[in-house]
């Protein structure tokens, strides 16, 4: 029985072994994901809640880096719910698609595949209220924003306010 048992242990730590070399040679190793500097991902995500809430909008704003990984979440006081679980979605859409979520919403409107394909992923928010963040020619990330209802102007105002706290920053990324 004590042979069977150290037979099966060497057979199973064989097979563990050859799993892990196989997995370690057969994918190059990914570079990191890029990002802002967690003072600029504040500073921008700040800039576009007090925007907002000067124009009457209680909001959250998200940045994400280049694999949309939350980085920052600022919400204002009296914020939905809803704003803080959305504009992060938003922003990681903004990341996949390269473009401003106005833009993929837009798309979306005239192509009703890409709608579907969008709509069906649940951890992503394809409306307008994110950026990408660039540095150069690369997305190093995005930022989103979410808190203005329909009568406010939604996803327009949403996007408004996402500018506003790029464009504090927009200078300054590497």
């Amino acid at each position: 029985m004590i042979r069977s048992l150290t037979i099966l242990s060497a057979l199973a730590l064989a097979a563990t072994t050859s799993t892990v070399f196989a997995q370690q040679g057969g994918q190059p190793p990914q570079p990191p994901a890029r990002g802002l500097e967690m003072a600029l991902a504040l500073e921008a995500a700040q800039a576009a809640v007090n925007t907002c809430l000067g124009e009457g909008v209680k909001g959250s704003a998200a940045v994400v880096d280049s694999a949309g990984v939350l980085r920052m979440l600022v919400s204002a006081d009296g914020s939905s719910k809803n704003s803080a679980e959305l504009s992060p979605k938003k922003a990681v859409v903004a990341v996949q698609m390269k473009k401003p979520t106005s833009e993929t919403q837009a798309e979306m409107e005239k192509d009703p595949a890409l709608k579907a394909k969008l709509e069906a992923d649940k951890s992503i928010f394809p409306r307008a209220g994110a950026l990408p963040i660039m540095a150069g020619n690369d997305v190093i990330g995005a930022i989103g924003f979410g808190g203005a209802n329909g009568t406010q102007g939604g996803g327009t105002h949403d996007e408004a306010c996402a500018k506003a706290g790029l464009d504090k920053i927009k200078a300054r990324v590497k």
